[in-house]
């Protein structure tokens, strides 16, 4: 059996923005930001997401800023991690989630490994890009670290995708990011998950290289 169908590269990620484009709403967003949703949208292949997603008032230009500084990149997975662009990266993304200590730690605090990994973010988050894809417990621990003194990252991109406290945690870090005084990028509702996340951070990559669709 033979099938025809598109095989080029660049024109299938052509022809998938030029769908894009026309089939989300960019009203009103300035030119990163439409990057960011758009990478999202094709992501998950689903136009409308477009409305759930909330930008605070210098997310892209922190986060750029960020990462043509080669700050450090936080994942709460290792799935967030993989799903980054290697050849636009300045240094190795950092998720500690494997870490046999935090293993230990979750267990002993019966609490997710999640939330326990964070405990290593506590030197590295001064100016950091945070990516946040999987676990809700941990958006709602680094805003308690946050609320207690902690560092502020560059920029948070929290997505965490699921029915328990998903919602929640992307709504709490929409309400409470100003008061904690930290930039955010997120997703309200359920939706979400690592590929979004990851698709955020290399929007914002791909606008430092001045990669625009």
């Amino acid at each position: 059996m033979t099938y025809s169908y598109i095989k080029d590269p660049q024109e299938i990620e052509r022809q998938s923005f030029q769908q894009i484009r026309a089939q989300t709403d960019l009203t009103g967003l300035s030119v990163e930001q439409q990057q960011v949703v758009m990478r999202i949208v094709h992501s998950v292949g689903i136009p409308s997401i477009a409305r759930q997603i909330r930008f605070s008032e210098n997310a892209c230009t922190a986060g750029i800023g960020a990462l043509r500084g080669s700050a450090k990149i936080l994942c709460d997975v290792e799935m967030v991690k993989q799903g980054l662009t290697k050849r636009m990266l300045e240094r190795a993304p950092l998720c500690f989630l494997n870490d046999p200590e935090v293993a230990v730690l979750a267990k002993q605090r019966r609490e997710t490994r999640t939330m326990a990994a964070l405990t290593h973010w506590q030197t590295a988050l001064a100016g950091s890009i945070v990516l946040i894809g999987n676990a809700p417990t941990a958006l709602f621990r680094l805003l308690e670290m946050l609320a207690a003194g902690a560092q502020k990252p560059a920029l948070v991109i929290g997505m965490p995708v699921g029915f328990v406290g998903a919602a929640e945690s992307k709504q709490a870090l929409w309400d409470d990011h100003q008061k904690l005084g930290v930039e955010c990028i997120t997703i309200l509702g359920k939706e979400g998950g690592s590929a979004v996340t990851a698709a955020s951070c290399n929007a914002l990559l791909r606008c430092i290289k001045g990669e625009y669709y």
